[in-house]
């Protein structure tokens, strides 16, 4: 996702499994921890299921032209059924 000056800001895609209570910030913290500065997550997005083509890659493209959804609700059944990757 680009700024105000067209450079790229880490943003992170994440799907919750099933009864997890995890939210942006400590998102955020654990790629921090692991991560040189300027790869730290800046925005996190909670979503129900990646897109992915047909043999299984993920939609970047997709991703990216997507607007800024808001966070999916805790308890909301994340992609298809028993789906929960990490």
């Amino acid at each position: 996702m680009p700024d105000e000056e067209g450079e790229e800001i880490p943003k992170a895609f994440v799907v919750r499994r099933p009864g997890a209570r995890l939210d942006a910030a400590e998102v955020m913290s654990y790629v921090a921890a692991r991560v040189s500065p300027h790869k730290k997550v800046r925005r996190v997005e909670f979503l129900g299921s990646i897109p992915k083509s047909a043999s299984g890659k993920i939609l970047r493209a997709v991703l990216r032209r997507r607007p800024a959804m808001q966070e999916v609700p805790s308890g909301t059944q994340p992609g298809p059924p028993g789906w929960a990757r990490s």
